[in-house]
């Protein structure tokens, strides 16, 4: 598959003239791209698939200070009830989409890396788990770290750890459960040994 200059670009640090991240959140987007870049190259990824994992990282918070109504607009309609929070991952996919991006599981990725999605693959789920790992978040440091140095090794059990605690932190709240992220959930246990 021809990686589309807008992936490229992405890959190499570059966002799209759409995106609308502060510095703050820049910085937060280049610790995820170090992260991915690091578990890419300790997987061994071949250099096509490399630069979708860095254009993923680069592209998942592209749109996370965008006004959310005005992202809400430009959603497709299924999506456009979502909480204001979580409109900036399909919001992404789908200028992403516009400008003629087709990969599948990278749009998935971006989509759904704040939810989950039982159909993310190695990508989606490397990117969820890179989200909520990188350096940069200052909660449960210790607990991160051992996340973090099990990987990429260990990616399907880390990734349901992350999820674990977040659905139990949900629930604690008292907050309902987006069935996305649910769903992911259950996938993830049907594959564990």
């Amino acid at each position: 598959m021809a990686i589309h200059p807008l992936v490229g670009q992405a890959a190499s640090g570059v966002l799209p003239d759409w995106a609308v991240a502060n510095e703050a959140r820049r910085a937060h987007i280049h610790r995820v791209a170090e992260l991915l870049a690091s578990w890419a190259d300790g997987l061994g990824l071949e250099e096509e698939e490399r630069v979708r994992w860095l254009a993923a990282a680069y592209l998942h918070d592209a749109l996370r200070n965008a006004d959310p109504e005005t992202l809400r607009r430009g959603v497709p309609p299924e999506l456009a009830a979502r909480p204001g929070p979580l409109l900036h991952g399909p919001a992404a996919a789908e200028r992403m989409w516009v400008e003629g991006v087709r990969d599948g599981e990278l749009l998935r990725a971006v989509a759904y890396h704040t939810l989950g999605h039982p159909e993310l693959g190695a990508l989606g789920r490397a990117l969820y788990a890179a989200d909520f790992l990188e350096p940069g978040r200052d909660l449960l440091n210790s607990w991160r770290q051992g996340l973090r140095a099990r990987m990429p090794g260990d990616l399907n059990a880390v990734v349901r750890d992350v999820l674990g605690a977040r659905i139990t932190y949900l629930v604690g709240r008292g907050s309902p459960l987006r069935p996305e992220t649910v769903a992911f959930w259950n996938a993830l246990v049907a594959e564990a040994p």
